[in-house]
């Protein structure tokens, strides 16, 4: 009986990895929301943002030049990460119906919030003046492997949005009378 039930549980695991991304409504609602250009268009615009900055923040830790210009990126960088953060929840309102946490989403929304807390944290040690230099580009690039591990949740969900657009393609094409 037990191997009868790991089988089913594998199975439901499986079927549920599966799922779509988006229901059929949400996918026109993702379509149709000026909110989607305006994500593909900030995505890469932080993602090239970061690796500028990135490059500035370990040219000063390897050779202690461009403090200022770093600090700057960093800056920076965060306006960036927060403008891309709220118009994100905006478009998640319009494709799922809640600012955050839907559950297509929702952990790279839990991560985007030690994401925010990170680059947050930066910023108050920048302004507040806690910790000297080296200590806030260490904090700045703590941030940093945090967003890219968010980037890269994110990416993997544009990859299954991409699988699920060509299942469902397919799946039209293969309907006698369909012109998908």
């Amino acid at each position: 009986m037990s191997q009868i039930g790991n089988v089913a549980s594998r199975a439901r695991s499986a079927a549920q990895s599966l799922r779509p991304l988006y229901t059929p409504e949400q996918r026109l609602r993702r379509d149709a929301t000026k909110w989607t250009l305006v994500q593909g268009i900030l995505a890469p615009v932080q993602f090239a943002v970061f690796l500028i900055s990135l490059a500035l923040v370990l040219r000063y830790l390897f050779n202690g030049e461009g403090f200022a210009v770093a600090t700057v990126s960093i800056v920076v960088k965060t306006l960036v990460l927060y403008a891309i953060m709220i118009t994100g929840s905006i478009w998640e309102r319009e494709v799922f119906g809640c600012y955050l946490f839907a559950p297509a989403f929702f952990w790279e929304d839990v991560f985007s919030f030690l994401v925010l807390a990170l680059h947050t944290g930066y910023l108050i040690a920048l302004f507040a003046g806690i910790g000297g230099p080296r200590e806030q580009m260490l904090l700045a690039l703590a941030a940093y492997a945090s967003y890219f591990v968010n980037a890269a949740q994110f990416l993997l969900k544009l990859r299954a949005a991409r699988r699920d657009e060509r299942v469902a393609s397919s799946a039209a094409l293969s309907i006698p009378g369909s012109h998908a």
